[in-house]
């Protein structure tokens, strides 16, 4: 009976359960989902515990809700990242993400954590990721922007971990770069470094061989120029008539 009343004090369901879901997004980034309490939450969002308990039934059912969440995310903008390839366009999933993250500025947060903590969600939606990275690859090497690979898949989970690490040591490169590489800014600088990587390398190229018939220079003798000439200032060798 008493939870019922607290249900029925509660304005508008559908808001309510917004809020609970944004509150637990959040403290679940922050702490992780085992330590949070559902009574943390409530607090959090500003209803109480039975208001939970009538929307997702338990912790484990809210912390489902919130990985859906989390999912739907993703595929939102993998969606969008399909129909820019579509068009012509070009774009990464941190640039999306990063467009992203002003609805939904928790998200960050909350899929870092997903995927440190690992568990079915996690790997479900690297699964994800992975399969549209590897589809939008596959259509790159088609119009000819992007060489064929020996281990498409193994390429394809590189590139997605690159992307990746912007959510996952987001803090740690904005400390050493001194930009957040999830802003406009940091994105810009970023992918400036990443096309160069990818498109010029980062190896120098090897020295080529010596021309045919010649030999490679030897190290030079004591007291001689690297280039074989007699060293200035010294008197010419001359042959000991004793010998």
């Amino acid at each position: 009976m008493f939870r019922i009343l607290n249900v029925r004090a509660e304005p508008g369901d559908l808001r309510a359960a917004a809020v609970i879901l944004g509150a637990a997004t959040r403290l679940f980034a922050e702490r992780g989902a085992a330590a949070v309490t559902v009574r943390e939450i409530a607090a959090a969002a500003g209803v109480s515990p039975g208001l939970i308990m009538h929307h997702y039934g338990s912790k484990d059912g809210l912390k489902d809700a919130v990985d859906r969440r989390a999912v739907a995310f993703f595929e939102e903008m993998l969606a969008q990242l399909a129909r820019i390839g579509e068009e012509g366009g070009s774009a990464s999933l941190a640039e999306l993400f990063a467009d992203r993250l002003r609805d939904e500025p928790a998200m960050v947060d909350y899929v870092r954590r997903l995927l440190l903590d690992g568990g079915e969600a996690a790997d479900a939606l690297f699964g994800k990721l992975l399969d549209a990275t590897e589809a939008g690859m596959r259509a790159l090497v088609a119009a000819g922007v992007v060489r064929r690979a020996a281990d498409e898949r193994t390429r394809t989970a590189f590139l997605l971990a690159n992307d990746l690490s912007l959510l996952m040591l987001r803090r740690q490169i904005a400390r050493a770069t001194g930009t957040d590489p999830l802003t406009r800014q940091g994105l810009v600088r970023w992918t400036a470094v990443v096309m160069d990587v990818y498109t010029g390398g980062i190896f120098a190229a090897p020295q080529g061989p010596a021309p045919s018939g010649e030999a490679p220079p030897g190290p030079a003798a004591p007291g001689t120029p690297a280039d074989g000439s007699q060293a200035p200032d010294q008197p010419p060798t001359r042959e000991d008539p004793h010998r």
